[in-house]
């Protein structure tokens, strides 16, 4: 089992920042990939970003690159979203998991999943 424990939400203005932190704990070896997914209001959860946890490579969903970096800790078992130039169509909230099977970072299940962080920005 692995638990996630997301903070750093809040309420932010258009054009403002936050990061958001996610704490992997347990089972957390030879995991593949930990990402950031968001939900916001009535709208199914999308991809937001996620990182390869070994080599580092990154993947963003388009209307996020160049506002939003994801990055991590391996000594911490832990991910960041640094989130700048919000928008309030940021709003949502935002959870981290955490993936096992090889392959896209983007797409394929994510194995465990974290409570989520509420991100609400306003215009």
């Amino acid at each position: 089992q692995v638990q996630l424990a997301e903070s750093g939400g809040g309420l932010v203005q258009a054009g403002g920042s936050l990061r958001l932190s996610c704490a992997a704990s347990g089972r957390t070896f030879n995991h593949y990939a930990m990402g950031w997914f968001r939900q916001a209001l009535g709208k199914e959860r999308e991809f937001v970003a996620g990182v390869s946890w070994s080599c580092g490579n990154t993947d963003y969903e388009d209307s996020v690159k160049g506002r939003f970096t994801i990055s991590r800790d391996n000594a911490k078992n832990t991910v960041y979203l640094q989130m700048n130039r919000l928008k309030p169509e940021d709003t949502a909230v935002y959870y981290c998991a955490v993936k096992y099977k090889y392959g896209s970072i983007r797409y394929g299940q994510y194995d465990y999943w974290g409570q989520g962080t509420q991100v609400t920005v306003s215009s």
